[in-house]
C-alpha cells in the first residue's frame, strides 16, 4: 500500500487564524442580537453587559418583572391620604411630615411655600436599606399605572431573561402616526401603506411592513434588471467577436473608476427631469442598464465556458440568443447567483440612494426608515433599534445560508480564464 503523501495533509494550524478572524467578525453581529433582547434600563449600562437580564419580585405568590433596583438611602414612610389634593395617592415622606396620622403637604404658590395638614393613614414603613422598583412593562403605550413597591434588597432577583418582545416592539415603534401605535400588533400591520396601494388613503398608514416591502420590492427589481442587463452585455464582450470589443470593455471597467458621490448632482437633476423624485424608479431602473463590475464578473465566467458548445449549438440551427438562453446561462447559474447576491445586499443596505431621491414616508427603505425613527426627538430607544436592525440582518443571513454553497462555487471559478 503506498503510503500517504505528507504534501496533502492539512496543518491544522492553519486554520486558527481563520477561526480568530471569523470570531473577530462576528462579535459585531452578536452584540447586535444580544442587545436587541435586552430590557430598555441594561442597554445604557456601564460597563456594558452582554447578556440580557431582568430583575424580578414575588408579591403574594405573583412574580412580577420590576425595574432595577433603586436605594431608598434614609430611613421614609409610605402613607395615604385620605383627603386633599393627593388623596388616594401613596406617598413616601419624611418621618417628620406624618405626625399624629396628619401629613404635612408643601405646595409653592407664587414666592412663598403654603403648608397644609391633611389626614392620612400609614401604609408602610421604609428603613434606609430597602430599595424602590417599579412595575417593568414591555411598551410604554400600556394603559396600566406601573406599580411602586418597597421592598429588601434580597427579595429583587436578577435572572438572564431575554425579551423577545422587543421584537414586535421594534415594529410598533416604526409606525409613523402616533395614534395607530397603541393598536394590537395585528390590526396595526394590516393598515399598513403598501407601494401599490392609493396615495389618499386615509386609512393606510406608514409601518414597518411598509418599509420592508419597499424595500424588498427595490431589491427584487434591481437583481433582475441587474443578472439580465449584465449578463447581455457579458455575452457579448465575451462570446461575439466584432471590432471594437476590448476597447469597450476597458471603457466599462473605466466606469467603475468614478464615485457615486461625483454622479448624485446629474442623477439628480436627470430624474427630477423625468418626474421620478419621490418615487422608487431611481432605485431600480437604473439595474436594467448593466453595471460594470457585474459584466465584468459575468465575462470572465463566461470565458471559461468551452466554445465548442456553442459551435455545435450552431451547428444545430440555434440563435444567437438560443445560444445565450439555452446554453450558456443554465451553465452560468454560480455567477449569475453571486452577482444577484451582491445586488441585493447592496441594494437592501443602500441608505444615500433613498436617502437622495425619496421624500415621502410612505416611500421609505428599511435603512432609511430606521435613520428616521433614530432621528425622533434628537435620539432613539437603542433597545428597539436594534430589534428592527435584526429584523433587517435576518433575511440577508438566512438568504446566504441557504445560497452558501452556490455563492462559493460562482466565485471559485469566476475568472480561472480569460482572454
Amino acid at each position: 500500500m503506498p503510503s500517504p503523501n505528507p504534501l496533502n495533509r492539512t496543518n491544522p494550524l492553519i486554520h486558527l487564524p481563520l477561526i480568530a478572524l471569523a470570531l473577530l467578525f462576528s462579535v459585531p453581529l452578536l452584540w447586535l442580537l444580544l442587545t436587541s433582547l435586552q430590557p430598555r434600563e441594561q442597554v445604557g449600562k456601564i460597563p456594558p453587559e452582554w447578556l440580557p437580564r431582568q430583575n424580578f419580585i414575588t408579591v403574594n405568590g405573583e412574580t412580577i418583572t420590576v425595574t432595577p433596583p433603586a436605594p431608598v438611602g434614609s430611613d421614609k414612610l409610605l402613607v395615604e391620604p385620605t383627603a386633599g389634593p393627593e388623596r388616594g395617592k401613596q406617598l413616601l415622606v419624611e418621618p417628620s411630615d406624618y405626625l399624629g396620622e396628619q401629613l404635612k403637604l408643601r405646595r409653592q404658590i407664587a414666592d412663598r411655600v403654603e403648608e397644609k395638614r391633611y389626614p392620612a393613614k400609614l401604609v408602610q414603613t421604609v428603613p434606609a436599606h430597602f430599595v424602590i422598583v417599579k412595575e417593568w412593562f414591555l411598551s410604554k403605550y400600556t394603559r396600566h399605572q406601573a406599580r411602586v413597591f418597597y421592598v429588601e434588597p434580597s427579595r429583587v432577583v436578577a435572572k438572564i431573561s431575554p425579551v423577545l418582545g422587543n421584537y414586535p416592539e421594534a415594529i410598533r415603534a416604526l409606525t409613523a402616526s402616533e395614534k395607530d401605535k397603541a393598536l394590537p400588533l395585528g390590526e396595526l400591520l394590516s393598515k399598513s401603506s403598501l407601494p401599490w396601494t392609493g396615495k389618499g388613503d386615509r386609512n393606510k398608514t406608514v409601518t414597518f411592513v411598509t418599509y420592508l416591502s419597499n424595500t424588498l420590492l427595490v431589491a427584487l427589481l434591481a437583481v433582475i434588471g441587474t443578472v439580465s442587463s449584465s449578463a447581455l452585455v457579458a455575452y457579448g464582450l465575451s462570446r461575439i467577436p466584432w471590432r471594437g470589443r476590448a476597447t469597450l470593455f476597458s471603457l466599462t471597467l473605466a466606469t467603475m473608476m468614478v464615485p457615486f458621490p461625483v454622479l448624485m448632482v446629474p442623477l439628480y437633476g436627470v430624474f427630477r427631469s423625468l418626474g421620478w423624485i419621490g418615487t422608487l424608479l431611481p432605485l431600480w431602473v437604473p439595474a436594467f442598464f448593466g453595471g460594470a463590475f457585474n459584466i465584468f464578473l459575468l465575462r470572465q465566467f463566461f470565458l471559461t465556458i468551452p466554445a465548442e458548445l456553442s459551435d455545435a449549438a450552431r451547428i444545430d440551427g440555434c440563435s444567437e440568443f438560443g445560444i445565450f438562453w439555452r446554453v450558456i446561462l443554465p451553465l452560468a447559474r454560480p455567477a449569475l447567483s453571486v452577482v444577484a447576491l451582491f445586488t441585493f445586499l447592496n441594494v437592501w443596505n443602500d441608505f444615500l440612494g433613498p436617502l437622495i431621491f425619496l421624500t415621502e414616508p410612505r416611500t421609505f427603505t428599511m435603512s432609511l426608515g430606521l435613520q428616521q425613527y433614530q432621528s425622533q426627538f434628537g435620539g432613539s430607544e437603542w433597545h428597539l433599534l436594534m430589534a428592527a436592525s435584526a429584523l433587517l440582518v435576518m433575511p440577508i443571513i438566512v438568504l446566504f445560508f441557504f445560497a452558501q454553497k452556490t455563492f462559493i462555487q460562482g466565485i471559485s471559478t469566476t475568472g480561472m480564464g480569460g482572454r
